[in-house]
């Protein structure tokens, strides 16, 4: 075999460790893409042809990978810690008072310090709207909003 043969499959090598230090399969399209280069470099010596070979595979599949990069690296749909109590409701534990910074609201089964735009009476429905460090920002619950599904629970 040719030394152009083993250039081609030291650069898929070299691809492959880059590849496997980032998540984008971009990569790993130059990889096959060395394959192919490496298996032409058999059959000619031509080095444009080699080249040409590698450039076409990578771009088709460039694009035919990026809907499976997208499945593999989609965010978790599923919320956790403080971003799953946005959108919940809960109930007024201790009166909301913008004026003073004072209120208290359970949700889940959790008190936490809370905050509003309005004043919000003691035993008012509430719906988390926002969390800023350890206070919920809240409002009421109309009957309106009830009939709504909440797409954040």
């Amino acid at each position: 075999m040719t030394t152009i043969f083993w250039l081609w499959l030291a650069a898929a090598v070299v691809f492959l460790i880059i590849e496997i230090t980032t998540p984008t399969l971009v990569f790993a399209c130059f990889v096959v893409g060395c394959i192919g280069g490496a298996v032409t470099s058999t059959m000619t010596e031509s080095y444009l042809i080699q080249a040409a070979v590698f450039a076409v595979i990578s771009i088709i599949l460039i694009p035919a990978t990026r809907s499976l990069a997208t499945r593999i690296t989609r965010p978790a749909p599923q919320k956790t810690n403080v971003d799953a109590i946005i959108g919940r409701d809960g109930m007024v534990t201790k009166k909301i008072d913008p004026a003073q910074s004072v209120g208290q609201v359970r949700v889940d089964g959790q008190i936490w310090q809370a905050g509003a735009d309005t004043m919000i009476d003691e035993g008012i429905k509430i719906r988390v709207d926002r969390v800023r460090g350890a206070r919920l920002y809240v409002s009421p619950v109309t009957d309106n909003q009830d009939s709504q599904p909440d797409k954040e629970r």
